[in-house]
């Protein structure tokens, strides 16, 4: 707790007030529906029994895994009209199994899901080369996505290896920015943009698939080759200049 709170105070936080608890595990009927705003990038890959999980997340996401279980605790959290950001692995955008189904189900049909911001597998180097989004909805229990908004991020500002040097002239995020704040004007966006619309319809129709590439369209450049006889005619004066200087080099071995 100590070495968190120094931290929120070196980010400008003065009164941070961080609590020691499991947030999975535990009920707490006063934090429901009690935010307005969270932003969160919880732990990925991890994995509970169904009897250390608390019952009222099981009812949202029957799972054991803990970034959908995340998922389920930020949706009790939320108030009506409360917002969210969470950063998720890849696997929850079109996971097969019933629970991410259902999560990404409840997020088109029940609440309004507004975005899906696609990021580079290197953001997290060198700590895990994992691939992620940042899944950002509105809680209303009453539906209301019309169109989902996706945006392809290719680099945050810093190199993708393990030395994350940064590279300001590469960075996505102004346009991000940009962008989502007149993303209801993209309806016209090309699929082969960096961001586009997609009409909830065609996500119900793909299965509630959430990944990016489900729906970015890639333009193939056509390449010209040469005939074949230009190709062979190549081929045979490259297999002579190998013999000629295979018999230069026998010549010069006596």
């Amino acid at each position: 707790l100590r070495i968190g709170s120094m931290n929120m105070l070196l980010h400008g936080v003065e009164n941070p007030d961080i609590r020691y608890r499991d947030s999975l595990a535990q009920t707490d009927d006063d934090e429901a529906e009690k935010y307005s705003l969270i932003l969160a990038n919880p732990p990925f890959a991890g994995s509970l029994d169904f009897e250390s999980t608390a019952k009222d997340l099981q009812q949202i996401v029957k799972t054991k895994k803990t970034e959908l279980l995340f998922m389920a605790l930020f949706l009790r959290l939320l108030q009506s009209g409360g917002r969210a950001a969470v950063i998720v692995p890849d696997g929850v955008l079109f996971g097969s199994s019933n629970a991410h189904k259902t999560l990404r189900t409840t997020l088109v049909e029940n609440q309004k899901l507004d975005a899906v911001i696609s990021m580079p597998s290197g953001v997290f180097k060198p700590y895990a080369g994992v691939s992620t989004a940042i899944l950002l909805f509105t809680k209303t229990n009453s539906g209301g996505t019309d169109h989902v908004w996706f945006y392809d991020m290719q680099s945050d500002g810093f190199s993708l290896d393990d030395k994350r040097s940064p590279q300001p002239e590469k960075s996505d995020l102004a346009d991000i920015l940009t962008r989502w704040r007149i993303r209801e004007r993209e309806t016209e966006r090309k699929r082969t943009d960096r961001s586009f619309l997609v009409p909830k319809a065609e996500i119900a129709g793909n299965g509630y698939d959430l990944s990016i590439n489900r729906y970015k369209e890639v333009e193939y450049e056509e390449v010209q080759h040469d005939p074949p006889e230009v190709i062979l005619q190549r081929l045979a004066k490259l297999e002579e200049e190998i013999a000629e200087g295979r018999r230069e080099l026998e010549r010069l071995l006596g």
